[in-house]
């Protein structure tokens, strides 16, 4: 895994102007938006989730374990069930509109696979803090199908860790991609904010 990336020409600045007010998507994207029945995400963007595995686990983030009745009687989405969904699995799409993931952190290990466009990601390994200065490493990359030139189609971000993602052009020097960033993201425990 590579830390920040030496190329880059200085602090990290999306291509595009924070829009201050939601502006409309274009076509191609709202129809997109439309047949993936993708909703606003808190963190920017859009998602739909795709699968919710029906099988319990033992919910890791309570401080103690959860009793056979428990078990038994723990209803979905509640973040103080004593079990959780197995995994889930979602849709995500950065768009012109919405072309900012926002700073957020999933408790559970995370796939992302990448179905279309180019975006940058962030992470900030906060449970890496080196020093005394109290530094945590950092780690920024694109991805895109550009693999020769070290863009990727699938990564991996452990639980605990800090991301944000914006939209990038589909080719440098050019305009953001009317198509956006689409991804899929698998997580082990169901996606919670903290």
């Amino acid at each position: 895994m590579s830390t920040i990336d030496s190329t880059l020409p200085g602090p990290l600045h999306p291509p595009f102007p924070r829009p201050a007010a939601p502006i409309p998507e274009p076509a191609r994207t709202a129809s997109v938006i439309r047949t993936l029945q993708l909703q606003e995400h808190i963190e920017g963007g859009y998602f739909a989730e795709t699968d919710r595995d029906p099988l319990r686990v033992p919910n890791p983030f309570l401080a103690s374990a959860p009793s056979q009745s428990q078990l038994r009687t723990a209803t979905p989405r509640d973040p103080t069930d004593a079990t959780r969904n197995a995994s889930t699995s979602i849709f995500y799409l950065l768009t012109p509109g919405r072309p900012l993931g926002a700073w957020h952190r999933n408790r559970g290990r995370t796939v992302h696979t990448l179905h279309w466009g180019r975006g940058r990601y962030v992470i900030i390994h906060a449970d890496e803090v080196e020093g005394r200065a109290g530094r945590a490493r950092a780690e920024t990359f694109v991805v895109g199908k550009d693999v020769e030139r070290g863009e990727r189609l699938q990564w991996v971000v452990e639980g605990g860790k800090y991301k944000a993602s914006f939209l990038l052009e589909d080719e440098e020097g050019r305009e953001v991609s009317e198509g956006g960033l689409l991804i899929s993201e698998v997580s082990n425990l169901p996606f919670f904010l903290v």
